[in-house]
């Protein structure tokens, strides 16, 4: 193990993506408990993208080493840990941390990839697999015959919760700039041009009685749209603020005001329901409850990749060292799926 060494992307604070820096050391020894796994495939999440620009609510004081969630293989076990984890790929959902050769992580946090299935494969569907699982399944609970909309259907997230509600029989009317219009429509979506001046009125004539789940990841005004668009029995849930990445001013505010609307809508004599969904959510009461949660569901959708109802899209490949490049593409707008990052 001392021949390898740590190669790990730091922020430093708010900077354009050149401004991230490459640190090198010895790859850490881990703790009671802990794995080291060594990095095969890490990605580029929105979330990164707020963190740059210090528009993440929760994101920890300038600097440290970003990275969402990661996929490699456990190289070392620390004390109290099954030491056949060795030589295991796993995967890991750890918010911070990940763009980095060698990452400590609680081995039981860790979530075991099936054979077969490839590391970059597997990163693009750690974070977006579980959140769209999640939303899709515990929140909304979408059945066949239901129809839900879904912003950003081209995205991380969004492209991830198309197929797993058409694999649970719902009919998905997706939002997406007209370039990604084509590929939704070979999917069986159905296209709106997010652009558009009127896109709830166009949304509602698709669906004149109303939809049953609507997956928003906007926020800001237009949340009052996607409350509009339910019908009785219908489900939204608000999982992002967008809209709000490049403001100035606070960033817990616009999560604030989201979760204001939820409970104030949940407090209304009515049959609809409104979400705000955070995948950390309950992590610090239950934590052992949330681990049992987080590696069953990811379990799910890693077989659901097997059985073919989910396919990885890979955006782009590039080594940790070409981070910027990453960030760039990532932030474009230009690309359809995940853009991963290798060792």
């Amino acid at each position: 193990m001392h021949t390898e060494e740590l190669v790990e992307v730091v922020l430093p604070g708010k900077v354009e993506p050149e401004g991230l820096r490459i640190r090198r050391g010895a790859v850490p020894a881990p703790r009671p408990g802990q794995v080291v796994i060594r990095m095969e495939a890490t990605g580029v999440s929105f979330a990164e993208q707020q963190m740059r620009r210090g528009r993440y609510y929760d994101q920890p004081p300038f600097p440290f080493v970003p990275g969402y969630d990661l996929v490699g293989t456990v190289l070392a076990t620390g004390v109290g840990v099954e030491p056949g984890l060795a030589g295991t790929r796993v995967a890991a959902l750890v918010k911070v941390g990940g763009w980095a050769s060698h990452v400590l992580v609680d081995a039981a946090d860790v979530v075991p990839v099936p054979d077969g299935i490839g590391a970059a494969q597997a990163e693009t569907l750690v974070v977006n697999g579980i959140t769209a699982w999640q939303m899709l399944h515990r929140k909304a609970r979408v059945r066949a015959g239901h129809t839900v909309v879904v912003y950003g259907a081209n995205g991380g997230v969004g492209s991830v919760l198309v197929q797993l509600a058409q694999a649970a029989g719902a009919r998905v009317i997706g939002t997406a700039s007209l370039r990604h219009h084509d590929a939704l429509r070979e999917r069986g979506v159905v296209p709106v041009d997010y652009r558009a001046d009127d896109v709830a009125a166009r949304i509602r004539a698709l669906a004149p009685r109303g939809v049953d789940a609507v997956f928003d990841h906007v926020g800001g005004r237009g949340i009052v749209d996607s409350w509009r668009l339910l019908a009785p029995g219908g489900t939204l849930v608000s999982y992002g603020s967008a809209s709000t990445r490049d403001a100035e001013g606070s960033k817990q505010w616009p999560v604030l005001k989201l979760l204001g609307r939820v409970w104030l809508w949940n407090a209304l004599p009515n049959r609809r329901r409104a979400f705000f969904f955070n995948v950390w959510a309950g992590r610090a009461l239950a934590r052992n409850r949330f681990r049992a949660r987080l590696r069953a569901d990811l379990t799910q959708v890693f077989a659901a990749l097997q059985r073919g109802e989910v396919t990885a899209q890979i955006a782009a490949q590039l080594p940790l060292t070409r981070v910027a490049d990453a960030l760039r593409l990532a932030e474009s707008g230009t690309v359809a799926g995940k853009v991963v990052l290798n060792p």
